[in-house]
């Protein structure tokens, strides 16, 4: 099984840069691609990007395009969300997970999820 530890959130001005981290331990070799997901007060876990290991590949939501960029670092077995141009809609707590098979914008595709960051932005 795969451990996924969030980091990097916090709170943030609009207009600002933070950048997420998702570090795995354990069977990371199983891992074939890691997603970001994201969960506002209220509502359900919204997809935001997903890259392949091999990093080849990468995959965001429509509200993220052009914002947000994923990238990966296999020597430390860590998955980066830099995120820009921050709005109040981007709050939301963020999670990573280990994609398993199936639609990568899909929850049920996903194992071993992360605890969570928060991400608040200010206006």
């Amino acid at each position: 099984q795969v451990q996924l530890v969030e980091s990097g959130g916090g709170l943030v001005q609009a207009g600002g840069s933070p950048r997420l981290s998702c570090a795995a331990s354990g069977r990371t070799f199983v891992t074939i691609a890691t997603g970001w997901f994201r969960q506002a007060p209220g509502k359900g876990r919204e997809f935001v990007a997903a890259i392949t290991w091999s990093g080849i590949s990468t995959y965001y939501s429509d509200s993220v395009k052009g914002r947000f960029t994923i990238s990966r670092d296999a020597a430390k077995n860590t998955v980066y969300l830099q995120m820009n141009s921050l709005n109040s809609e981007d709050t939301a707590n963020y999670y990573c997970a280990a994609y398993r098979s199936g639609s990568y914008n899909a929850t049920s595709s996903y194992v071993s999820w992360g605890q969570g960051t928060q991400v608040t932005v200010s206006s």
